[in-house]
């Protein structure tokens, strides 16, 4: 692998992360409307943890389980229990590209909530803010079918990722990525276990199968997330992370024969568009900051 072909790797990872995440998002709508949320919910985390334990236990031992600040990552664990709850629930409610976009509200989130705590936000970064709101809004459209309550489900999903996205930024000085990911998932499982108990319904050999393979969906593709920004900026890949909205709306005319119509499409396109524009605008900041203390 060449320097030339390092982004294009990066650009590949990130779009197969997508997909693998959509995939993931529908066999979880597909699943809700079947069983209640808690159990598809314990499904996902079981299986992760299980697969976790097997794939890096050998090579980690004791590491995986070891962390400095053991009460961000609790934090970190019951936010992503709130994120899978909440964007599960939306799920049953809302189709799959819809409640992916307004997932995809998190880096907006995510530029407020730093703002607030300090961080130095541009005015052109405001604009996508702004922009990015008025996408969700055109997806959602107040009087429209989608503007329902069920709507603030995946909204409260999205405000969940951002405190996730925020905790992670602040444990990666200290924690492996893998401790992370393995103590979230444990987490969620001891959670979940506990709340399986009154929602139990024995599975479906077929559904059984598809509920293992929520951990394995989950795991590999935010590996492949990991590992997409090794070899390529998070600017070259801004654009590409928001091909997961493209892969739902695959995925839902697929699964559940859903086509988004011509409002939300746009809607998906402004959210995309402001998303990547305040990444790109991010790692310009960050590029004269560096030059300025070089």
């Amino acid at each position: 692998m060449n320097d030339q072909s390092k982004p294009l790797y990066g650009i590949l990872f990130i779009l197969a992360a997508g997909f693998l995440l959509a995939s993931h998002d529908g066999i979880s709508k597909h699943l809700t409307l079947v069983y209640p949320v808690i159990m598809v919910a314990w499904a996902r985390y079981v299986s992760q943890t299980v697969l976790m334990l097997v794939l890096f236990t050998p090579s980690m031992r004791r590491r995986i389980t070891q962390t400095k600040r053991p009460g961000l990552q609790l934090a970190r664990g019951l936010s992503l229990v709130g994120i899978t709850l909440l964007f599960f629930t939306g799920l049953k409610y809302i189709p799959l590209a819809e409640a992916t976009a307004v997932m995809f509200m998190t880096p907006l989130l995510v530029t407020i909530v730093s703002a607030l705590m300090g961080e130095k936000v541009s005015k052109g970064q405001w604009l996508m803010v702004v922009l990015g709101l008025v996408g969700v809004l055109v997806v959602v459209r107040p009087g429209g079918a989608l503007f329902t309550p069920a709507i603030l489900l995946p909204f409260g999903g999205a405000c969940c990722f951002t405190l996730y996205q925020l905790i992670t930024r602040r444990l990666s000085d200290t924690d492996h990525p893998v401790t992370s990911n393995f103590l979230s998932s444990l987490v969620g499982t001891v959670l979940m276990t506990v709340l399986v108990v009154s929602n139990w319904e024995t599975p479906a050999l077929s559904h059984g199968l598809m509920m293992a393979a929520l951990g394995a969906l989950a795991m590999t593709g935010h590996m492949l997330l990991t590992h997409a920004f090794k070899y390529a900026t998070a600017a070259t890949l801004a654009p590409f992370t928001y091909g997961q909205i493209i892969f739902a709306g695959i995925v839902g005319f697929i699964a559940f024969r859903h086509v988004p119509d011509s409002g939300a499409l746009v809607g998906m396109a402004i959210i995309i568009a402001s998303g990547a524009g305040s990444a790109v605008m991010q790692r310009r900041i960050s590029k004269r900051l560096v030059e300025a203390h070089a």
